[in-house]
C-alpha cells in the first residue's frame, strides 16, 4: 500500500503539471499560504493590529506552520522515489540537504523554537526567519524560478560587476578621506566614515548627510556620481539579458520537444479506417518545420545578434532559410 501511495503523492508534490488537479491544488494552497502567513507577520508588527487581532494572527502561524511541517515530512518521506534519493537513510539525507529542503526546514523551524524556547533573548531575530517562507513559492513559481535560473546563469558576470564596484568603492572613499579630512574632519572623519559617502553616491542615492566642500572634492564626487549612474546600470542590462536568453531557450525547448514528439511517433490513429503511413508522417512533420514562424523567428532574431546589419540582407535571409531547414531534416531524418 506504502510503495503504491509513494509515487502519488511524489507526483502531486514535485509535479508540475497543470494537467494534474491534485497538485494544482496543493500548489495554490501552499503559495496561498505564504502570502497569508507573510502578511500575518508584517500586521503583527503594529502594536495597536497585534493586540486587536492577537488571536487571528496566532491562528494563522499554528495553522501555515503545522500544513508546512506535514508537507515537509510528506517531501522526506515520498523522496526516495526519485532514483537521486532511493537509499531509505542516505538518500533523504541528501534529501534534507538541497536547497529547497533546507529552506523548507527553516520556515518551521521558527514556529518550534519559541513554543519550546519562549524565552530566549533573541526571540524577535527567530521569528524573523518566518519571511524566508517566500523562498518557498520558488517550488510553485515559474516567475522566481526563471529569475533563480538567470541569477545562476549569470553569476559571473554579476560577481565580476560587484568586484567592480566594490574595487571603486574603495579607491573613491580613500582618495575622498585625504582630500576633505581636513577641511571637514566630522565627515570624512576616517575611510570608514569616506565609505558611507562613497555607497550613497555610487547608488546615486545622495542622502545628503555626508558631502564634500572642497573643490577637489565636489569635482571627485560629481565623477564618481556619473560613474556610479554606468556602473549599477550594468547589473540591471546583465539580468535583462539573461531574461532574454532564458525565454527563448524556453521556448526552443518547447519546440524541439514537439518535434522530437512529432519524429519518434511510430503509430498514428486511424482516420476513418485508413491509417495514416509513416511515410505521410515525415512530410507532415517537414511541412509543420517548413512553415514553423516560431522556429524561424529564433534562428532570425540569434543570426540578428551574431551578424548585425548583415542579416537585413535578403539573399543571406534566404541562405538561413534554406540552411535551417536543411539541418532539420538531415537531423530528423524526414
Amino acid at each position: 500500500m506504502h510503495k503504491q501511495l509513494r509515487p502519488i503523492i511524489h507526483e502531486i508534490l514535485e509535479g508540475s503539471e497543470r494537467s494534474n488537479l491534485y497538485s494544482l491544488a496543493g500548489n495554490i494552497l501552499i503559495t496561498g499560504l505564504i502570502l497569508i502567513n507573510v502578511a500575518a507577520f508584517i500586521a503583527s508588527t503594529s502594536p495597536s493590529f497585534s493586540q486587536e487581532q492577537k488571536s487571528i494572527l496566532e491562528k494563522i502561524e499554528i495553522v501555515a506552520s503545522l500544513v508546512f511541517t506535514i508537507e515537509y515530512g510528506l517531501r522526506l518521506w515520498v523522496c526516495t522515489v526519485d532514483r537521486r534519493y532511493s537509499h531509505p537513510l542516505w538518500g533523504r539525507l541528501r534529501y534534507s540537504l538541497t536547497p529547497l529542503s533546507l529552506i523548507d526546514l527553516v520556515s518551521i523551524l521558527p514556529f518550534f523554537t519559541v513554543l519550546l524556547f519562549p524565552e530566549l533573548s533573541f526571540i524577535n531575530l527567530i521569528r524573523l526567519l518566518r519571511l524566508l517562507r517566500l523562498l518557498k513559492m520558488s517550488r510553485y513559481s515559474h516567475s522566481v524560478r526563471t529569475m533563480g535560473a538567470v541569477l545562476y546563469a549569470k553569476k559571473e558576470e554579476l560577481i565580476a560587476t560587484a568586484f567592480a564596484v566594490f574595487i571603486l568603492l574603495i579607491f573613491a572613499s580613500s582618495i575622498m578621506y585625504f582630500v576633505e579630512y581636513e577641511a571637514h574632519p566630522k565627515a570624512f572623519g576616517s575611510i570608514l566614515d569616506s565609505m558611507w559617502w562613497g555607497v550613497v553616491t555610487l547608488t546615486t542615492v545622495g542622502y545628503g548627510d555626508i558631502y564634500p566642500i572642497t573643490p577637489l572634492g565636489k569635482f571627485l564626487g560629481a565623477i564618481l556620481a556619473f560613474l556610479g549612474i554606468g556602473i549599477f546600470a550594468l547589473p540591471a542590462g546583465i539580468i535583462a539579458s539573461g531574461f532574454s536568453e532564458e525565454v527563448q531557450r524556453r521556448k526552443q525547448e518547447r519546440i524541439g520537444a514537439n518535434l522530437d514528439q512529432s519524429a519518434n511517433c511510430q503509430s498514428v490513429p486511424m482516420l476513418g479506417e485508413v491509417e495514416i503511413s509513416f511515410e505521410q508522417q515525415q512530410r507532415a512533420i517537414a511541412l509543420y518545420v517548413e512553415s514553423s514562424a516560431d522556429l524561424m523567428q529564433m534562428c532570425i532574431n540569434s543570426a540578428k545578434q551574431k551578424l548585425g546589419s548583415h542579416i537585413e540582407n535578403e539573399e543571406v535571409l534566404r541562405d538561413l532559410a534554406i540552411h535551417l531547414y536543411n539541418e532539420t531534416v538531415r537531423k530528423f531524418q524526414l
